[in-house]
């Protein structure tokens, strides 16, 4: 008969898989993918090398677990923004202002989940993301439109280059350069608004 683990002995992996994805999570905000490495984290996480192998296969597969779990997150934060009740233009203009003061609390962390150079297995996560956030950005920028609040636009188009140039905007604060954060989350608010054309009459 195949040994089975008890739930006492799962509970404990369980547990010991999720400080591990914890303390790798805490080493890519502080140095990066690329020196994420398995020595490293599982110094940070207080057990041996070899032991970091019993939860993942490889270096790739904790990265794109520690990827998804920070992104999802984000997304889900970002979601309950954009899918409260409200103005859609005041909901995408809180969900902009609420991502951006997030990133730039944490700012290694969310520089490694927005751009820095990453292996290609994160790399294809971070495209999947994308499109999370296009689709919550799209789905509010319709209803903006079909309730007249903001003027007729492709929402997917308007969607993609709302998600890209957030991004752009953040990525040399959160890599490093000094600046104001309010009045950075401030611009780009205003931005994503004129992004929008929020403000100007509906044409037709």
């Amino acid at each position: 008969m195949a040994y089975r683990k008890t739930p006492a002995e799962l509970a404990r992996l369980s547990s010991a898989r999720e400080h591990l994805i914890q303390q790798a999570t805490d080493v890519v905000a502080d140095v990066g993918w690329a020196q994420a490495s398995v020595t490293a984290v599982a110094a940070a996480a207080g057990i041996a090398a070899g032991s970091v192998y019993q939860h993942f296969p490889s270096k790739a597969a904790l990265a794109v677990e520690v990827f998804r779990r920070a992104s999802g997150r984000e997304v889900e934060v970002l979601g309950e923004v954009l899918r409260s009740p409200g103005d859609p233009v005041e909901r995408l203009a809180r969900g902009v202002e609420v991502f951006a003061r997030r990133s730039l609390e944490r700012r290694g962390l969310a520089y490694a989940l927005l751009a820095a150079p990453a292996e290609p297995a994160v790399g294809a996560e971070r495209l999947d993301f994308r499109r999370r956030y296009r689709t919550l950005f799209a789905e509010v920028v319709s209803e903006g439109v079909a309730s007249g609040a903001l003027p007729p636009q492709d929402p997917e188009v308007t969607a993609a280059a709302l998600t890209g140039a957030i991004g752009e905007v953040l990525v040399d604060p959160l890599g490093g350069s000094e600046g104001d954060p309010d009045q950075l989350v401030a611009e780009l608010t205003a931005m994503s608004l004129r992004c929008l054309g929020a403000g100007r009459t509906p044409v037709g």
